[in-house]
């Protein structure tokens, strides 16, 4: 998969020509590579703000009992994520996103920026196409919304290794990535029929 800014000169060149922010989505299974092709997309014009800044703290998933199944989407403020994305349509006045730290498995409130001279907002989550509320306000705050499908060996394989270099043992990362995360899979691979473009590797 090679995608890079000029993918998304379309969405360039339409903002600066009535200066309203685009904002692009892109989604797939934990592991599609989604977060390593919006930042090859970031730029000086373009922001990047993951989904993942949403999720619920570990000790608010802790109390509600949802610690094993962290990634499914009641383990998000969705209702929050939707709310920054209709925000940050405006170039009015900086927005501030959370950023989720995997060296900490928690999000970091304020730690990204998206200044009015950004013309492009690319954000990237697993979720952005489920048809189910909260989740459904999203799909129409997205100009383009691309959906990633890698080959099913590549994804696991790079989702057992993600796990290992934050920390848990091959058979942890194994059981997380034939778990949850499996599960996960299956369901975001459902709504792939709602993006604009579906990108296969």
């Amino acid at each position: 998969m090679r995608l890079m800014t000029a993918d998304i000169a379309h969405l360039l060149a339409a903002a600066r020509a009535d200066g309203r922010r685009r904002v692009l989505g892109i989604v797939g299974g934990p592991g599609a590579g989604k977060s390593t092709l919006a930042a090859s997309l970031a730029g000086p014009e373009v922001a990047v703000v993951g989904m993942d800044g949403w999720h619920l703290a570990n000790s608010v998933l802790d109390r509600l009992g949802r610690r094993d199944r962290k990634g499914a989407p009641d383990t998000f403020d969705a209702a929050g994520y939707v709310a920054f994305l209709a925000r940050a349509r405006s170039r009015e006045a900086t927005v501030w996103a959370p950023e989720f730290r995997r060296e900490i498995e928690e999000p970091i409130a304020g730690a990204l920026e998206v200044p009015p001279s950004t013309l492009v907002l690319v954000t990237e989550g697993n979720y952005l196409l489920l048809a189910e509320p909260p989740w459904d306000g999203i799909r129409a705050l997205l100009d383009e919304a691309w959906f990633l499908e890698p080959d099913e060996d590549v994804r696991r394989a790079r989702l057992v290794a993600r796990h290992e270099r934050h920390g848990r043992s091959h058979a942890e990362a194994v059981a997380r990535a034939d778990g949850s995360d499996a599960a996960n899979a299956r369901r975001i691979s459902a709504t792939a029929s709602r993006a604009d473009r579906v990108i296969t590797f």
